[in-house]
Parts: structure tokens; sequence; C-alpha cells
């Protein structure tokens, strides 16, 4: 029985170590950011838009839900009906895990349209961790492959 346990919490750190991904802040740098220049440009928040921010499944959700649904239900009842049974729990468990991981690695972010002072109109998707409204000065930051906007 221990040794099921162990095997069951295995898969659920995985899926932990799974939602550490990326930031999709404008103030969080990876090193490898750091020591780089940046071109800046200033401009003006023409508007913001409410996002969704999702980062792609990595399945670990529904073969964790379906482990632990399974083992579960293979508990109940004896002979063939503890295998039906374990079925039905892994299905129920794989379903409920996909549900779970995909809440967990949606993000709320912001479209940010910015006006910039040469008149061209640039939109930049970011986590929604710092307030933006429109007529607001900013400062877009460009290293050629990411876009920031901060204040």
């Amino acid at each position: 029985m221990k040794r099921y346990a162990i095997l069951a919490l295995l898969p659920l750190t995985a899926l932990l170590g799974a939602c550490a991904g990326p930031s999709n802040s404008a103030s969080v740098y990876s090193s490898a950011q750091t020591m780089n220049e940046q071109i800046v440009r200033m401009g003006t928040v023409e508007s913001v838009r409410n996002v969704t921010i999702a980062n792609p499944e990595s399945g670990v959700g529904t073969m964790t839900g379906a482990a632990l649904g399974g083992l579960g239900g293979s508990q109940v009842g004896h002979g063939n009906g503890s295998a039906a049974v374990g079925i039905i729990g892994a299905v129920a468990g794989g379903i409920i895990g996909n549900h779970v991981e995909n809440q967990a690695n949606n993000r709320p972010g912001f479209e940010i349209t910015v006006k910039l002072d040469n008149g061209e109109l640039r939109s930049i998707t970011q986590a929604a961790d710092e307030m933006f409204r429109p007529g607001e000065r900013v400062r877009l930051l460009s290293n050629g492959y990411t876009t920031r906007v901060t204040h």
C-alpha cells in the first residue's frame, strides 16, 4: 500500500513542477536577458484589454488524475468489480486532472495598445501584474525578441 502511495505522488510532483513555467510579467527577467541592451521607445497607452494567457498543456494533469482515480477506484469492490471501478476511476480522474491542469496553466493578462511618439501603433500582451490606463505615458523595452511595457 505504501508503494502505491509513493507511486501516486510521483506524477503529482511532476505536475507541480510543470506549473512553474516562464513568467509573462514585464517585471521578471531571465538570467539570459540581463546585461543585454534594449531599445527604449516612448508612447501613450491607447487601450488595455483583459486577456487570458494559456500555457501549453503537458498532459501531466490527465496522467496524474487517471493514476490517482484508477488507484482509488481499484480499492473499491472485489475481483472483476474492482477492475471495472478502477477503470471508471481512471477515466474520471483523467478528466478532472485535465481540467485542473487547464485552470492552473491559464493566467490573466493584458493586451496593451500603445501609440508611439512617432505615430506607430504597437500591441503587446503580457501578464496582468501592473496596471495600465489609456492616456498614460509608458516605455516599450525591446531586445529584438521580447517587448515589454513598463511605466
